[in-house]
């Protein structure tokens, strides 16, 4: 079976000015890759390198009904937010995407208390990570337009042990020998509103089911990066949730930023690969090499767009995940139509 380190909780992934690669379990106390002395082979100033880092803060809600999918990303020369809302059972969707010039702020580098908003014509995002008191809470309001319903949501992530939620998991990993990407990930119960089209939607914690994601990263200038994210109950009635990712960082099997909770557990997974045809609603395959991943995710509203004329794209489907997915105890999650999303992001800056 495999496994990996869980290495003692630290202050920030530097050390003496060099990232530090691994597997940790707690949140860093910090996450400021400026920090790292000479990224690269010649000297650059701090607002250079600074341009050189991406970020974003990734969510995924999911109950028996509605999937949720928000993302607030800064890529430096422009910000994105974006939101998917689709209820299943009407097969009504609401897409919201928003390119914002410039990238003159920052994503908070602590998650113990901080907050981040994002404010434009129609558009109102904010995000409370609070480490301290067990929560992180999603703040969205989407105005009404021809092409659009309005759209309000207040949601809580439950991640406090108290609150069943489940253990986290933070990776640092290498590019290069001085650059590095920083990943802080959690899946937890949800509880809270929402208003979409005049219709009060309550979010259960018995039933809602999340996946919150942090990322920073000197990343290469071309990078293509594959994401599969879902939560749920497996027949059984156990909860559980999965965030995988395809990546070109170094010694992906000894330390990569995919993982797996059950039943409030953390299991560190292997690489994986993940291959799909050209077509938007292809099916993507996505297995690994030591028999604990294999699953296919088959898009059902698929969501594509370039942003500034082909510069980046991005793909952002909502579908259904069927295979089988095993924990560190060696037991077997049967994944039946359990509704999730996929993510691709081809960066070309």
């Amino acid at each position: 079976m495999y496994s990996r380190e869980i290495q003692a909780p630290r202050q920030t992934p530097l050390e003496n000015g060099k990232p530090v690669q691994g597997t940790w379990d707690r949140a860093f106390d910090l996450v400021d890759l400026l920090d790292i002395r000479k990224p690269y082979s010649i000297p650059m100033p701090a607002p250079i390198r600074d341009y050189r880092i991406k970020e974003w803060e990734r969510f995924t809600i999911m109950d028996d009904r509605y999937c949720i999918s928000a993302l607030l990303c800064n890529l430096k020369f422009y910000r994105i937010a974006s939101v998917i809302l689709y209820d299943r059972e009407t097969e009504e969707p609401l897409k919201f995407r928003k390119t914002i010039p410039g990238g003159s702020w920052h994503l908070p580098r602590r998650l113990k208390n901080a907050a981040v908003n994002s404010r434009s014509f129609g558009f109102f995002f904010r995000i409370h990570t609070w480490l301290d008191s067990g929560t992180i809470s999603l703040d969205l309001d989407v105005k009404e337009s021809r092409k659009r319903k309005p759209f309000t949501a207040y949601a809580t992530y439950l991640i406090d042990d108290k609150a069943g939620g489940n253990t986290p998991m933070a990776v640092n990993l290498l590019f290069t020998e001085r650059r590095s990407m920083y990943a802080y990930k959690v899946m937890a119960p949800v509880r809270g509103d929402m208003v979409f089209d005049g219709r009060h939607i309550t979010l259960d914690p018995a039933k809602c089911s999340g996946i919150f994601c942090d990322v920073k990263g000197f990343f290469p200038r071309h990078m293509t990066t594959s994401w599969c994210s879902c939560t749920g109950f497996d027949p059984e009635g156990r909860r559980f949730g999965f965030d995988i990712a395809e990546a070109n960082t170094r010694e992906p099997f000894s330390n990569n930023e995919n993982a797996l909770w059950t039943e409030g557990d953390l299991t560190p997974l292997p690489p994986v690969k993940i291959t799909s045809g050209g077509e938007s609603d292809s099916e993507w395959v996505i297995q690994d090499m030591e028999g604990m991943v294999d699953l296919t995710f088959t898009p059902r509203k698929p969501s594509t767009g370039k942003i500034n004329k082909g510069v980046s794209d991005y793909k952002n489907p909502i579908g259904v995940f069927n295979g089988v997915i095993i924990n560190s105890k060696g037991e077997e999650f049967q994944v039946k139509n359990l509704w999730g999303t996929g993510e691709k992001l081809n960066i070309r800056i």
